[in-house]
């Protein structure tokens, strides 16, 4: 009797994680990436979302990223667990992953916190283009220290905390 009771508690429990339906796919569909990149302004930094969605107790975001040549930006480290895969759609540019922060500079409005500063030392440099993909751990400093042009690419934000808007 103790058995039965024991194998129906086991099922009783099993029906519910049984019944929950799996969570829906998401698209992201290359012209879907490429339309937004174009709609980005093409003066300045733009780093916003395309999707971000609830994969099941933590969100995931899909961003576009264009940076102009003559801006390509300051040395930061987000001040987060989220990490950043970074996929080269057009262009090239030298990143500069690791090291130390120098030069300190305040955050800019609508810039994402963080320490941020001038440039990298003793980080790990390499040159990146259309294809590449390059893995950034939260809280690790990155830096592009030159752009050969224009540069468009996407960024998968695994977010652990849940701290990205869902979209």
């Amino acid at each position: 009797m103790r058995r039965v009771l024991l194998m129906l508690a086991v099922f009783g429990m099993a029906v519910p994680a049984l019944a929950q339906e799996p969570l829906p796919a998401t698209d992201v569909t290359a012209a879907q990436m490429a339309a937004f990149l174009k709609a980005l302004p093409r003066n300045e930094i733009n780093d916003l979302p395309v999707r971000v969605v609830d994969v099941g107790g933590y969100n995931v975001g899909v961003f576009g990223v264009f940076r102009p040549k003559n801006d390509p930006g300051d040395a930061i480290a987000h001040e987060t667990r989220t990490s950043e895969v970074y996929y080269i759609l057009e262009g090239g540019g030298t990143l500069v992953t690791g090291g130390k922060i120098v030069n300190p500079k305040p955050v800019p409005a609508n810039r994402s916190p963080g320490p941020r500063g001038e440039k990298i030392e003793g980080g790990v440099t390499r040159h990146v283009s259309k294809g590449d993909m390059i893995i950034i751990p939260g809280r690790t400093p990155h830096w592009w220290s030159s752009l050969d042009g224009d540069l468009n690419y996407m960024i998968i934000r695994p977010d652990p905390d849940a701290r990205l808007k869902l979209k």
